[in-house]
């Protein structure tokens, strides 16, 4: 196979570039997650448009078919994929007030390919959730299987999710395969369309239930159980294989995630099929027919891929030999693997998408996801890893201004939002605005991070503002020792949790942190968990939340108002439905009241994501003046 790849040739300058436009940075991503069609003619895509997103629809081959671009603002879209060659569907939530509270409610969009047609599935029939695509047909027929409420209240049948087969170009049922079962809100299905598999959930016992049958004509038995309080958990298949007796399952039995075989029929683990050591396995990629395993991906210092696949270990290992020094990402492929849509960048460059078909041998780029930012390389990133103050080894993705020596520099301390998350090296707006500005940058994966095993989760058990926070004060350390950074020149900020440890650090070290930046941080611990039990299976996920945070009170920075001694900013979505506006505005209020030095931002339209780019640019506007005023990164 003869294949010529576009290169992309790194430069890079040791000399000091004038500032980029704040616009630049807060650019939306012109594109993101671009899905292909079955045939791999058409891809969709959500493209950013005025600094606002849409759903797009495109021919590849037929370039007289005009493009087809939809509005969905009001909605929160969280996926979409391809049907057939004519359908697609896309998952959305909003909001919606019932009975004076407000409800997330969740709903399954059927979209014509012309765009034409857009439906809302089961509209009349649907409760709270009506979003949960257990699958997709892929023999071209219009099917797929929904699983859905068909009441809001829990004393109705209605209440625990029916499933059905749909054909989303008529929305109609074509069979009903499982009646509601009291508890069981989450099915499963294997790729021939079997409903295999129910969890049941009982919120008051804290108790769970695996029901399981073979094929959708045989009776669920019950194959598993556990008990939330005694810590027991139970093991769900993540792909049911070809034959019917196995699966592939994600087993941490070994202290990090690792995939392995599952006898269904003994319900017992099998031999390991891959592992990283050091590492959590994050993700399965399975063959076109979604009955066997073709890939799998993990995260250690950037995203990697093992592929099962003779012909795509091939292809991904010259893409990679084609564009050194990048990462290549498989985003899509068509039914046959012959058509692919691929991200390439670093953590260094916003990069591109492009179509690489094995017929043209060639890749053809499809936009850059950042047009304000052309592509060449910014600041550097690097990981370093460091010891917390009780010996446990914190990894840290490390962004220094572009054409700067790594020495007494002004340092923001950027703590990821979750917490159960991660960074890594890949292209972040935020990191490098901060470093065009003359910042270091330092985004610790504190105790408590994914991706890194059992243990390491574990240990942040209970850990709010406590040895999770003392982790990012030790960053703030080793970067100091290092001599990376200036010791009276260091801020600190973050989004969700992260804004939860920047309000944290603004009361607790004052003597390491001259300001703080937060984001939709969560100021009242207790509130949020109240907030939560509105939720379905709210006690479960409380419980969980518990586990994390053993004294709420004691670790809300809102009951320390007297004792925040740096100025902070506040910045918040009205829109955002994740945190609730109120932790920063409540918080706000009272900081006002004690004569604190705050300034507070609330943002009318925005939401937990920075959908909007008129959000992006106000925020990065606001850091901007903020630390010129208390952190300037040039001393005069």
């Amino acid at each position: 196979m003869r294949i010529i790849f576009l290169l992309l040739f790194i430069t890079f300058s040791a000399q000091t570039h004038a500032q980029k436009p704040i616009a630049n940075f807060a650019n939306l991503p012109f594109m993101q997650s671009p899905q292909l069609s079955p045939s791999g003619d058409k891809f969709a895509a959500l493209l950013a448009v005025d600094g606002k997103q849409y759903f797009f629809i495109r021919h590849i081959s037929d370039k007289n078919t005009p493009s087809t671009t939809i509005s969905l603002r009001e909605y929160d879209l969280r996926g979409w994929q391809w049907v057939n060659e004519d359908w697609l569907i896309a998952t959305i939530a909003a909001n919606q007030t019932v009975s004076g509270s407000q409800w997330r409610i969740t709903r399954t969009l059927a979209i014509s390919a012309d765009g034409q047609t857009i439906k809302t599935l089961r509209a009349k029939e649907a409760g709270q959730n009506a979003a949960d695509v257990l699958w997709v047909a892929s023999d071209g027929r219009p099917y797929i299987i929904l699983s859905y409420q068909t009441s809001i209240f829990s004393n109705e049948t209605g209440f625990w999710p029916r499933v059905d087969m749909i054909d989303v170009s008529r929305d109609k049922v074509v069979k009903k395969l499982v009646v509601p079962k009291v508890n069981v809100q989450s099915w499963y299905a294997d790729a021939d369309g079997n409903v295999r598999m129910g969890i049941s959930r009982q919120d008051r016992s804290l108790k769970t239930k695996l029901f399981y049958r073979d094929s959708n004509n045989k009776n669920f038995k019950i194959k598993d159980r556990a008990s939330r309080k005694d810590n027991e958990s139970i093991t769900v298949p993540s792909v049911f294989l070809a034959d019917k007796n196995q699966a592939l399952v994600f087993d941490d039995s070994k202290g990090y995630n690792a995939i392995r075989n599952f006898n269904i029929s003994e319900f017992q683990m099998g031999e390991e099929v891959f592992a990283v050591d050091g590492y959590d396995v994050t993700g399965i990629r399975t063959n076109q027919a979604g009955n066997a395993i073709a890939g799998v991906t993990w995260i250690d210092t950037k995203r990697r891929y093992k592929w099962f696949d003779p012909e795509m270990e091939t292809l991904h290992s010259n893409l990679d030999k084609a564009t050194p020094g990048q990462s290549v990402n498989v985003i899509s492929s068509n039914k046959a693997q012959t058509r692919f849509i691929l991200h390439i960048g670093n953590a260094s460059r916003p990069g591109s998408y492009y179509i690489y078909d094995k017929a043209w041998g060639a890749l053809q780029r499809l936009a850059h996801v950042n047009e304000k930012l052309p592509a060449k390389a910014y600041a550097p990133v690097k990981t370093i890893r460091y010891k917390a103050r009780d010996g446990v080894e914190i990894e840290a993705v490390v962004t220094i201004p572009k054409g700067k020596e790594a020495k007494d520099l002004p340092l923001i301390m950027m703590p990821h939002g979750g917490p159960f998350a991660r960074d890594y090296e890949r292209w972040d707006w935020q990191a490098q605005f901060l470093a065009d500005r003359g910042y270091a940058v330092i985004q610790p994966n504190f105790r408590g991070s994914s991706g890194y095993g059992n243990k390491f989760s574990e240990l942040g058990q209970k850990q709010w503002g406590l040895a999770m926070q003392d982790d990012l004060d030790d960053g703030v350390k080793y970067m100091v020792d290092q001599g990376i950074a200036a010791k009276d020149r260091i801020c600190i900020m973050g989004g969700s949790y992260g804004g939860y440890a920047a309000m944290w650090g603004a009361k607790r070290n004052p003597e390491i942190y001259k300001c703080a930046i937060s984001f939709a941080g969560v100021s009242d611990l207790p509130s949020m968990l109240r907030y939560d039990k509105g939720f379905l299976n709210g006690r479960f996920s409380n419980a969980f939340f518990e586990d994390q945070i053993e004294n709420l009170k004691a670790v809300s920075p809102i009951n320390f108002t007297e004792g925040f001694e740096v100025p902070i900013l506040l910045v918040h979505g009205k829109l955002d439905k994740r945190v609730e506006v109120s932790q920063s505005k409540k918080l706000a209020k009272k900081l006002e009241k004690a004569n604190k030095d705050i300034r507070y931002i609330e943002q009318k339209e925005g939401d937990h994501h920075f959908s909007l780019q008129a959000d992006r640019e106000e925020f990065l506007t606001e850091v901007e003046a903020f630390l010129n005023k208390h952190n300037p990164a040039t001393i005069k």
